[in-house]
């Protein structure tokens, strides 16, 4: 930041943005009190920023200077167009981080080779942000789901999690699995590259869901490599299933899931069920 009267303006042009939003237009619920300031409350763009609002406050006061990684989160959160937040990041003294498009992924050949050799254990390869990459038979048994016919855009596990009501029931502890889960998801982000496809994520979960929204403003920390996790699932039953995360060294952008039992355990018993349905080849984006 170049000066205080930069970081005046820079604070006069977020409270404008503000007022000019409703919380119906991020998500927010509306309630029959009047509100006593337009648009949108300092608290409630912090939360969805993911920020304090004290900090907030600060930066509309022109007392501090935003890093770069807060100023993509107020592009998304404030609804700026190209042009507002280039200027945006103008007032702040800060270069754009090209709002980037990465090209997509495809699951690693290596990790893929692995994943085609699971029979019992169900596994799947995530990407950047969860995305799913690829899946065994038996994943596709454990969360019922034929991944194949959801659309690739929307095929990731975070927006599984928040948006297929069985989830919900699927998992014995949902609450935790998906608060982890997002944990994970912000954990992944912290490099802040300011992509389009992780803002567009967020943005849609943060409308849709007020425990998405409430998580990823925390700051709770995820397990990390592996641990356990208790499915009800409709046919085989309850399954107690380790899970552990395998991450090639050489391309940490991708990991391969795997959920596993002790053989002549009773949840073993209800994987080799499942594995009655998965007579089919793993299946790839």
């Amino acid at each position: 930041m170049n000066s205080s009267a930069q970081r005046k303006e820079l604070g006069q042009f977020l409270k404008a943005r503000r007022a000019e939003l409703s919380p119906r237009t991020v998500g927010l619920p509306e309630t029959d009190r009047q509100r006593r300031v337009a648009g949108l409350r300092r608290d409630e763009v912090a939360v969805l920023a993911a920020i304090s609002t004290n900090y907030y406050t600060r930066l509309e006061q022109g007392r501090s200077a935003p890093s770069a990684c807060v100023l993509s989160e107020l592009v998304r959160v404030l609804h700026l167009s190209d042009d507002q937040r280039d200027l945006l990041f103008e007032l702040a003294g800060t270069e754009v981080g090209g709002a980037r498009r990465r090209a997509p992924q495809k699951a690693h050949p290596r990790l893929r080779t692995v994943l085609n050799e699971l029979s019992v254990a169900p596994a799947m390869i995530l990407g950047r942000y969860l995305d799913i990459l690829a899946w065994n038979p038996m994943a596709a048994a454990l969360f019922d789901t034929d991944f194949a016919k959801v659309p690739k855009s929307q095929r990731n596990y975070v927006r599984q999690l928040f948006a297929v009501p069985a989830m919900r029931t699927l998992y014995a502890d949902w609450e935790g699995s998906a608060r982890n889960t997002v944990a994970a998801l912000r954990q992944q982000a912290a490099s802040c590259p300011d992509d389009r496809r992780l803002a567009a994520l967020v943005g849609e979960l943060s409308v849709k869901d007020d425990q998405f929204r409430q998580w990823w403003g925390g700051r709770h920390v995820a397990p990390r490599g592996g641990g356990n996790k208790v499915f009800n699932h409709p046919v085989a039953g309850e399954l107690t299933l380790a899970w552990d995360a395998l991450t090639r060294e050489a391309d940490a952008d991708q990991q391969l899931i795997v959920w596993s039992a002790e053989r002549d355990s009773r949840t073993y018993e209800g994987l080799r069920l499942l594995s009655s349905w998965a007579a089919t080849p793993a299946m790839n984006s």
